[in-house]
């Protein structure tokens, strides 16, 4: 899939480990649903779609990570199964 317009209400976020690679997060409101996906340039190469209620604990997962990378130590696991 090619697309080179950006999400209206979401962000564009460039990768750190090669240039063109990005992550788009969409919402789609009236679907209850937030898109991640991840660019190589124009070409969408994958997609993850979320549930509005799975977004909190993808924030958790971002912001523990985020704070265990900053104090240098693994992050803690908050994985959980998937709901349907």
């Amino acid at each position: 899939m090619r697309v080179t317009s950006s999400p209206v209400v979401g962000a564009v976020l460039a990768g750190r480990d090669r240039p063109g690679r990005a992550l788009r997060v969409s919402a789609h409101p009236e679907a209850g649903r937030v898109v991640l996906s991840t660019w190589d340039g124009d070409r969408c190469v994958s997609t993850v779609r979320l549930a509005a209620a799975d977004v909190p604990g993808l924030v958790q997962a971002l912001a523990s990570a985020a704070v265990a990378t900053a104090a240098g130590a693994a992050a803690p696991d908050v994985t959980r199964a998937a709901a349907s």
